[in-house]
This record gives structure tokens, C-alpha cells and sequence, in this order.
């Protein structure tokens, strides 16, 4: 399954590698494929009219190597926003060899009392791989090395799945699998770098494609867990793909969110709108590219991104995928004034 594949590959910002290999293998069966300098792929299928352009980054939140202490311990700091509660004690793998390691710190019985009341912070942690000492640690890791969290894929009841990087991986496979079919207008997949940390390699492809409308493919966070009343969630899990209106990077093109809502409407499929303004997305980049770009954002909601492990529903997955190409076909019914 591609999307077990993408949420178990490392591919933290500025080392997309891994998840850019699969998609190239994937999407290559049906696409042609290129890869710029930064390292954003991008697919393309021919058509004639309007361009439309559907984008997701590759890339992850994690760690990155910043020093190896004598006793072989690996020091770190975070890579994209990673809230320090969720690390302790967590399996992570390093650098290309992925060699595994536990996020340690020092053991509560030996912490001062007024150290107890707040959370440890990243910078008194540590990365233990089992090296002896600072010779052996640096046979394995040297500083810059990417540390990603060492989570398995897996289905579970409700159909729901739990995994890392939902973030952004929903939002890669959600492309890939409208890709495998045909359109007469050229549709564009960009798989983008470096979204965690300012939405680097969305610019540089908008600017490269000039699409004409951009729909933003992302796993974003849901808040219906215990704790948070129903009016504070940002989104639901199972109720189907979010749409965005405002968030903390972009105001979307209301044309395109008023077509998104009529295609759904049209072919029943559930959706929500996405109840929070916070955060920000690649459409931030992509709508202040070259003199301003129509864009929008469709979401698969996510428990607990930006952490070891997510949780999102397969049919808000599949749901996605419906509104996404069902959007790209009444583009070729009926166009869209922007």
C-alpha cells in the first residue's frame, strides 16, 4: 500500500530522498516525471486549457544531530515544531543507515523537585544508540544527520490508521492516487521540500509551473480528543476532507472554495470546514508567487500531527481523493472565473 510505504519512509526536512524515490516509482507509471534543484518532483500529464497544479510536501518534522558527547550520547534539536512533551522515550532512527536510538533524559527519581513541574526541554535530552562512547557514536552518525520517529504503519477499528507523518504523506498519496486517472486539462503533481521549515520548495515550483488555479493537498490537525469542546475543533476525524478559508499563511481564492463546496455538494461527498485560523500551509508561498496565484487548500483531518504518531480515517482519505477529481473534472465541464 503506497500510503504505508510514504508514512514509514524517514524523510525529514531537506532529506526527502527516501519519500521522493517511492513517489518517483509510483507516480512515474503514469506521469512524467522531473525533479528541480531544491529537490521539489513533479509530475505532469498533458492536456490542453487552464493549468491546474495539485501540491503536497514530501517533508516531515524531526531531529537533526548537533553534537556527540563523550559517553556516545547524540545531541539534538528539532527540525520543524515539535512539542518537547511528545519526545521522551521515543524509538527514533538516525541518519542513512537508520540506525535506531531512544530519546532518553535524566530519570525522574534524579530530577530536582521545581524540575518536575515542567517539561524537559529538548536541549536536556539526549539520543541513545547503544554507542559506548564519543569514537563509536561517530562511526555510525556524524553532526547534521536527521533523526525521524521509528513508527510502523497499521489499520485499526473504525477504520481509522495510525502512523507518523500524516503529515504531509496523506496529502502526497491523496495526488498520487488522482494522478492514476486521465484529464484533457494538464494537471501538474508537486511534491514539494522543506515545508515544515517555511515552505521553501512550494515557491520555487509555482514559480517553475505558473499553474493557473493550485489546490493544496495537507493532513492537518484535528482536535475532537478528550478535553476540547466541539466548537474548538479545528476539524473531525471521519467527517470527511476540510476546506480551508483563512489560516495563519493564506486567505484562499473564494472562487475556488466556492467550486470545492459545489463539487462536494454535487457528488455527496462529506466535508468540513476547517475551524481554525492558526498554522499555515505551502498555499502561503504559492499565492504570493510571481504576481499572485489562485489557491485553496483541502485537508485530510489528523489526530496528533507533528508528533511520533497520527491517527486519520481511511474514508476521509478516499473522500479526499473523490472531491479532488471530481473538482478537476468540472474545471474541464465548465472552467472557473478567478
Amino acid at each position: 500500500m503506497l500510503l504505508k510505504r510514504l508514512t514509514e519512509a524517514i524523510g525529514v526536512s531537506s532529506r526527502e530522498d527516501e519519500v521522493r524515490d517511492i513517489l518517483r516509482e509510483e507516480v512515474g507509471q503514469y506521469a512524467s516525471i522531473r525533479t528541480d534543484a531544491l529537490g521539489d518532483l513533479i509530475a505532469y500529464k498533458e492536456g490542453t486549457g487552464p493549468k491546474v497544479m495539485l501540491s503536497a510536501h514530501m517533508d516531515e518534522v524531526g531531529l537533526m544531530i548537533t553534537g556527540i558527547e563523550s559517553n556516545g550520547m547524540l545531541k539534538f534539536r528539532s527540525v520543524g515544531s515539535i512539542d518537547p512533551r511528545v519526545l521522551v522515550a521515543k524509538k527514533v532512527l538516525v541518519g542513512k543507515d537508520k540506525i535506531p536510538g531512544v530519546i532518553g533524559s535524566k530519570p525522574i527519581h534524579l530530577q530536582k523537585p521545581d524540575e518536575r513541574t515542567h517539561p524537559i526541554k529538548i536541549e536536556d535530552m539526549c539520543i541513545d544508540i547503544g554507542a559506548k562512547d564519543e569514537a563509536a557514536a561517530k562511526e555510525k552518525v556524524k553532526l547534521g544527520d536527521c533523526a525521524g520517529f521509528a513508527t510502523k504503519y497499521e489499520a485499526f477499528q473504525g477504520g481509522l490508521i495510525k502512523g507518523k507523518a500524516f503529515d504531509n504523506r496523506v496529502g502526497c498519496a491523496v495526488i498520487a492516487e488522482v494522478l492514476r486517472h486521465d484529464f484533457t486539462l494538464p494537471v501538474y503533481g508537486a511534491f514539494t521540500v522543506q515545508e515544515e521549515v517555511g515552505g521553501r520548495g512550494a515557491g520555487v515550483v509555482a514559480y517553475d509551473v505558473v499553474p493557473d488555479v493550485t489546490i493544496v493537498l495537507e493532513g492537518t490537525t484535528a482536535s475532537d480528543v478528550a478535553g476540547i469542546d466541539p466548537h474548538l475543533h479545528a476539524t473531525t476525524v471521519g467527517q470527511g476532507p476540510a476546506i480551508t478559508f483563512m489560516d495563519g499563511s493564506v486567505i484562499s481564492s473564494r472562487p475556488v472554495v466556492d467550486r470545492l463546496i459545489e463539487v462536494a455538494k454535487k457528488l455527496d461527498i462529506p466535508y468540513q470546514m476547517r475551524r481554525s485560523t492558526a498554522s499555515g500551509t505551502d498555499a502561503g508561498k504559492i499565492r504570493l508567487t510571481r504576481t499572485g496565484m489562485s489557491v485553496a487548500v483541502v485537508s485530510v483531518p489528523c489526530r496528533y500531527i507533528h508528533s511520533p504518531v497520527s491517527i486519520a480515517s481511511l474514508e476521509d482519505f478516499s473522500r479526499t481523493v473523490a472531491l479532488v477529481r471530481g473538482f478537476i473534472e468540472s474545471l474541464q465541464e465548465g472552467g472557473l472565473e478567478l
